[in-house]
């Protein structure tokens, strides 16, 4: 490896002994950020709370909820919300770290865990909003550090951007995503696929990258794995597949479908893959929107899938309760949320328990 920022390497959270778990580990907690801007769902902004409070009530019924929220005003807004939906209150925090958007899966800390799982650390990668597309992002970008602040946790600083979504882990030293995300000249365009890797490995405690390509049609992150590709087991991934071959994702899913099947792990092992459909488009005001099944969240007592209205939502439901059956699988419905071009993984972040 060239010598290019030996400095931040030489203290890497590799190094010290820290990993990324995988999202099915226990947690102690789910971060989110409550929605706020009216910008990411015109139209739609007091439509969306329903079921998003669906969600976070799903969430407390297994682990504490821990909500970033800007003033006193949203947090007395988001207690209101919440007692409506009748979740347990007795299981939600708040914390003021004020936000410019709710995409916590995005700009949330990254928690890591040491190997004898005893001690949390932090990374606060970078955040540019996926480009530069919706500034301003300052207060998102430094919301992994204020927290880390909060919970007296060591904080790492890798100096590039990454985002939550970009990145999908089996627990197990391999990390998935794509290059249609992570090699945009809008993200990191000083920097090689093979540094790129590099920093993806010593921040992220793992041992291997492997590479898909596209993300689907309407997707503004320029590709997140979390809306394609899943772990839900140590080699075990559900991908999304569609099934009409006039359908714009038709070819790019089949793409990525073929280079699963040819990727191996690090015992040598191809992954075995599990098929999920496509809901029919969503679209609305004329735009194409990211509606995937892949976008569900692992929560401690529950997976929570989001759902489109479509004749292939109890399809995907049943699929997904196949692969997990030790939690509850619910079935939340997302077109209003989708309309802010993401779902339930991309609105949460995991910390995991020790």
């Amino acid at each position: 490896m060239s010598s290019f920022n030996e400095v931040i390497f030489n203290s890497s959270p590799k190094k010290n002994g820290y990993s990324f778990p995988a999202e099915w580990v226990k947690h102690e907690a789910t971060w989110l950020t409550w929605p706020h801007k009216e910008a990411s769902w015109p139209g739609k902004m007091e439509t969306i709370y329903t079921p998003y409070c669906q969600f976070i009530k799903a969430i407390a019924e297994g682990e504490k909820v821990r909500i970033n929220v800007n003033d006193e005003e949203t947090r007395s807004f988001a207690i209101s919300e919440l007692k409506k939906a009748g979740a347990d209150m007795d299981q939600i925090e708040f914390y003021f770290n004020a936000s410019n958007d709710a995409w916590c899966r995005d700009h949330g800390p990254a928690f890591l865990l040491n190997t004898a799982g005893t001690k949390k650390a932090i990374v606060d990668w970078d955040y540019n909003a996926w480009g530069g597309k919706y500034p301003p992002y300052d207060l998102d970008d430094v919301i992994p550090t204020k927290i880390g602040e909060h919970f007296n946790l060591p904080v790492y600083n890798p100096g590039i951007i990454m985002e939550g979504g970009s990145v999908e882990f089996n627990g197990a030293g391999t990390i998935l995503t794509t290059t249609a995300c992570l090699l945009n000249e809008n993200r990191n365009p000083e920097l090689t696929k093979e540094q790129i890797e590099h920093y993806l490995l010593e921040f992220y405690g793992a041992e291997q990258v492997l590479w898909l390509g596209d993300g689907i049609v309407g997707d503004d992150t320029d590709g997140h794995i979390d809306d394609i590709t899943r772990f839900v087991n140590k080699d075990t991934v559900l991908t999304v597949v569609e099934s009409n071959p006039l359908d714009e994702n038709y070819l790019l899913l089949q793409e990525n479908l073929e280079t699963l099947k040819s990727l191996r792990l690090l015992d040598g092992k191809p992954l075995n893959i599990v098929q999920l459909p496509m809901p029919s488009p969503v679209i609305h005001e004329d735009t194409r929107l990211p509606a995937s099944y892949a976008n569900f969240y692992i929560a401690n007592s529950a997976v929570i899938v989001p759902t489109f209205r479509d004749v292939n939502d109890e399809k995907a439901l049943e699929i997904i309760r196949g692969v997990f059956q030790d939690r509850k699988v619910v079935g939340i419905d997302s077109t209003d949320i989708i309309w802010g071009l993401g779902s339930f993984h991309c609105l949460s972040q995991q910390e995991p328990a020790i």
